[in-house]
């Protein structure tokens, strides 16, 4: 009996003494377990599942949860007004919220997600339940790109065109009642500069952050590099879709351009597409980082 306590309390000192210190303190070693809740929400032309079977944010959540975090992800329509978007978008929110019993919530947005998640804010009263507001590679100041799709097509082609897109989001990605013509419109650069943005201000106590993506000398998403180039004329640099300039939103953190030996981080890098094939760029990390630091900020 005495040598088997002998050993028992060899087992508990060498276990103590393993243990973090956190863990003795009564701390948590998740780096991302913030005090609120995230919120996700995607960009323009897809929904939370791609096709209903990619995950949007590929491997992004999962990492966020292993780290402590709250994560919920909303999903909209891919083609849609910016409005449409953001009503849909805040009765998801405030589901979220009732099911958590969470006083506030935080969100992240990707794109065209940065929009009306701002419009559900400052214009259909979601601001008093938002602790802070992360945008990444955003059109915050339009995008030359809608420019020229609306310009092209003719004033006599507009309602076939939208049509016949609306049609293809309806029964192939399952989009209810799309808009894409006014998706278009919404995102073009006299719009979100003499429209969007004066009618959609900042609210105070809510915490405005944004990062920009910037492909260097050519998008790994190979899809995007025509309009990468497109863009560089119009915008300068940019990720594809969105340039480093329209990105910048409250207090602005950054450009994501990948490591030196990568032709930069794109539009779809940014959220760990394709299938998470990032080169140079870990998403999953860092979407942690920025967690990690809301939960610093006591968020």
């Amino acid at each position: 009996m005495q040598k088997r306590s002998v050993i028992s309390i060899s087992i508990l000192l060498t276990v103590i003494f393993l243990l973090p210190v956190s863990g003795l303190a009564g701390g948590s070693s998740y780096t991302c377990d913030t005090k609120y809740p995230i919120v996700m929400a995607h960009g323009m032309g897809f929904s939370a599942k791609v096709f209903g079977i990619v995950d949007y944010w590929w491997g992004i959540p999962e990492a966020l949860e292993n780290e402590g975090a709250d994560v919920f992800i909303t999903s909209v329509n891919g083609m849609d007004s910016t409005r449409a978007k953001a009503t849909d978008f805040k009765n998801q929110f405030l589901q979220i919220k009732a099911i958590t019993g969470a006083k506030k919530l935080n969100i992240i947005a990707h794109s065209h997600g940065t929009l009306y998640t701002r419009d559900a804010i400052s214009n259909l009263g979601l601001y008093p339940y938002v602790q802070s507001y992360t945008s990444i590679a955003g059109p915050h100041r339009g995008s030359a790109l809608a420019d020229i799709v609306v310009g092209v097509v003719p004033n006599s082609m507009e309602w076939l065109v939208g049509d016949t897109v609306d049609f293809l989001y309806t029964f192939i990605f399952g989009d209810t009642n799309p808009n894409s013509l006014q998706n278009g419109y919404d995102l073009t650069r006299p719009y979100m500069q003499n429209v969007f943005n004066p009618q959609t201000p900042n609210i105070g106590g809510i915490y405005y952050q944004s990062w920009a993506a910037k492909a260097k000398i050519g998008c790994p998403s190979v899809v995007l590099a025509p309009t990468w180039l497109v863009m560089l004329a119009y915008e300068g640099d940019n990720d594809g879709l969105v340039s480093v300039n329209s990105a910048k939103w409250g207090n602005f953190r950054g450009v994501e351009d990948a490591a030196w030996y990568s032709p930069g981080c794109d539009h779809a890098n940014i959220v760990d597409q394709l299938f998470g094939i990032t080169p140079g760029f870990d998403a999953p990390e860092f979407y942690v980082d920025i967690v990690s630091d809301l939960k610093n900020r006591g968020y």
